[in-house]
């Protein structure tokens, strides 16, 4: 077996335990985040029936997308309200959606390709300032004004925590997050999807409520 492919095999196991241990028998989403690989490694991947892939720049992904129709693409990364134009329609799910602005923009755009594009609105939990992200009290005001945007669906949250070597530290984070997740899900049936947990903290995220992860040097290995 191909290192790559023991990798997934071992992220989903980890998955499958943290969902045991919380006493979830719901469906967690891996995604593979192939930031800086080739598309050797990509093809390792896919071949290991991981088909859900996440990118951080938009070029990067522009320039493997085409290699791999049959996967589903999502942008994780930061996305300037600029280079939205070429993300709508090509990813599945953006995100990093992380003010009214760029969700206007992409409801713009989607309205002109006559799509409909599923997004994340991006929570900072932690408040660290290096984060991109809303705030609690900016996801309230956004929540409200979603319903005018007939062409931008959003489908829950994504968070990111602190890097720390404890996973423990953080789990604080993605509780908070599930708390607003199901918060704002009862008046929004179309919330199904909370992004949060990466390589050194997923099997924290999916006992906290993830339904689903981010995981990429864990997978692909560091890149020097």
């Amino acid at each position: 077996m191909d290192r790559i492919e023991q990798q997934i095999e071992l992220v989903r196991e980890e998955i499958e335990k943290a969902k045991k241990r919380a006493g979830r028998s719901d469906c967690v989403e891996l995604i593979a985040v192939t930031k800086t690989y080739g598309i050797d490694f990509i093809e390792k991947a896919v071949e290991a029936h991981c088909t859900q892939l996440g990118e951080n720049r938009v070029q990067e992904m522009m320039e493997k997308i085409d290699h791999f129709p049959q996967c589903d693409w999502h942008l994780i990364g930061h996305l300037q309200k600029n280079k939205a134009k070429y993300v709508v329609g090509r990813a599945k799910l953006i995100h990093s959606v992380d003010s009214f602005e760029l969700l206007c923009e992409i409801d713009r755009i989607a309205r002109k390709k006559n799509v409909v594009q599923d997004v994340l609105l991006e929570v900072n939990i932690s408040g660290e300032i290096t984060k991109y992200g809303l705030t609690t009290e900016e996801i309230k005001d956004i929540i409200i004004k979603i319903r005018e945007l007939a062409s931008v669906r959003v489908k829950g949250f994504m968070t990111m925590a602190p890097k720390c070597d404890n996973p423990e530290e953080v789990r604080w984070v993605f509780k908070k997050a599930k708390e607003l997740f199901d918060f704002y899900k009862k008046d929004n049936p179309q919330f199904d999807t909370l992004s949060m947990g990466m390589s050194s903290d997923f099997a924290v995220a999916v006992e906290e409520g993830a339904t689903m992860v981010r995981v990429g040097s864990l997978i692909f290995g560091q890149r020097l």
